[in-house]
């Protein structure tokens, strides 16, 4: 039972760095190779990767090629039975590739399987487990009629809305995100399909899957997170036209004639309406930085009395940004100082302790994980609520990605930024943007 861990990346550096860091831990006792395709990032990702991780085994690109054909380099490269093909803006559980894989074996019938996701807020991500996009289920994603039904298996097959999120499932479709595949169905219905630069491919593979009578599955009992769209600006025109460009040419490979007709009248308004509203996202923006815009701001900004700025601060403070720390005291002291020199919008910084040492004791063992964050989470709570803390950071020294993930999960109702602190390579990371140190900040 061996496997091959393959992600592509682009000019996400620090998240590759910290998903690496969660497979390697994961691969622990297990026979995994790990590939990295970059496609050309213009960051560091290359030279950290060959410093930090020798041990990868690292496909350098010269031009973007898209999520397709990088992925498909490195699994010609690989001979093992399982192929798992991961974003670099993940974090896995410690136990979730032994876990998966040891389904895979269980389940000689299963082609693909997907796992439990959560974002960077701890909510659980619905793409999770996905249904068929067929003209109705496009539609009814499209309308938000998903929206208003969400336990519907009629309005919200997208998201598989009568599928409970907590149990094992077939399901039709995969996310791209997390796809753990077996070698021999990639045998027989070939790889990913290359006329994908990047959205599409993760459907037309799964329903690849099902049509060599393989089954894919949805399955709850491994977790990651999942921070979601780093590599990809989602409101930019070259993001419309990837994306929706992605759905046409699946609707011309799988519905075809009267089918493919309608799905592309559920598409086009889509395609049509979010690139309007990209442009004009541009053009404020570019008009929001031009000299006169500038220069008109500076003249109002002079005019307007002090007495009317005051008044409006009054009555919209901004909001104060508060952490607490979940580490042991050391640590703590460590991630107050990057946050000092990288945040200066910080106002406070809470603390409470955990005990050194714990992500390797319990890294294994989810009953136990589960445990020690229950008797954490009283603290943290009246912590939130007595300093109005908008903001936990975790020390990945002290606890393990199971830890974390279950306290985001716990601690979702607050609606509050989640972000882990890596003392070693002075990085926070949330999903909102990566906090470096030498007062350096890096938007994602």
């Amino acid at each position: 039972m061996n496997l091959s861990v393959i992600i592509v990346s682009y000019n996400v550096r620090y998240f590759l760095e910290q998903c690496l860091k969660s497979v390697i831990q994961a691969s622990h006792a297990l026979d995994v190779d790990i590939f990295v395709v970059d496609n050309c990032s213009e960051d560091d990702s290359v030279s950290m990767v060959q410093t930090r991780f020798p041990e990868v085994k690292l496909i350098i690109n010269s031009d973007n090629k898209g999520f397709s054909k990088a992925n498909n380099q490195a699994i010609r490269l690989s001979e093992s039975d399982y192929i798992l093909l991961l974003n670099p803006d993940t974090v896995l559980e410690e136990d979730a590739l032994i876990k998966s894989l040891n389904f895979m074996e269980t389940h000689p019938r299963a082609g693909g399987l997907g796992i439990k996701m959560i974002d960077g807020y701890g909510h659980f991500l619905p793409e999770s487990k996905r249904g068929l996009p067929t003209p109705w289920t496009s539609f009814c994603k499209m309308s938000h009629l998903s929206q208003l039904f969400p336990r519907s298996a009629y309005f919200n097959h997208y998201h598989l809305g009568n599928l409970a999120e907590n149990e094992t499932n077939q399901i039709e479709v995969l996310a791209g995100a997390f796809m753990l595949l077996r070698r021999k169905v990639l045998d027989q219905i070939g790889l990913l399909d290359e006329d994908f630069f990047m959205y599409g491919e993760d459907i037309d593979l799964s329903i690849r899957i099902t049509k060599s009578g393989s089954f894919n599955y949805y399955f709850p009992e491994a977790r990651m997170i999942h921070y979601k769209g780093e590599s990809t600006r989602k409101g930019s025109l070259n993001y419309v036209r990837v994306f929706y460009g992605a759905m046409l040419i699946f609707a011309r490979k799988h519905f075809g004639g009267k089918n493919e007709r309608l799905l592309s009248l559920v598409i086009l308004p889509g395609v049509y309406s979010r690139a309007g509203l990209a442009m004009i996202s541009r053009s404020l923006n570019s008009f929001s930085h031009s000299s006169s815009w500038s220069f008109f701001l500076r003249a109002i900004n002079q005019i307007t009395p002090p007495i009317l700025r005051n008044t409006l601060k009054s009555n919209h403070p901004t909001k104060k940004r508060m952490a607490l720390i979940i580490a042991n005291q050391s640590e703590c002291e460590q991630i107050k100082g990057l946050l000092n020199d990288g945040e200066s919008d910080l106002t406070s910084t809470f603390f409470i302790a955990v005990n050194n040492g714990s992500a390797e004791n319990i890294q294994n063992n989810a009953a136990l994980d589960t445990l020690i964050c229950n008797r954490i989470i009283a603290d943290i709570r009246n912590k939130m609520e007595q300093y109005h803390a908008n903001e936990i950071i975790f020390s990945a020294a002290d606890l393990s990605s199971g830890q974390i993930i279950t306290l985001m999960s716990l601690l979702n109702d607050f609606s509050i930024e989640f972000r882990i602190a890596h003392t070693d390579s002075k990085v926070i990371i949330g999903s909102n943007f990566v906090s470096l140190s030498q007062k350096s900040t890096i938007n994602t």
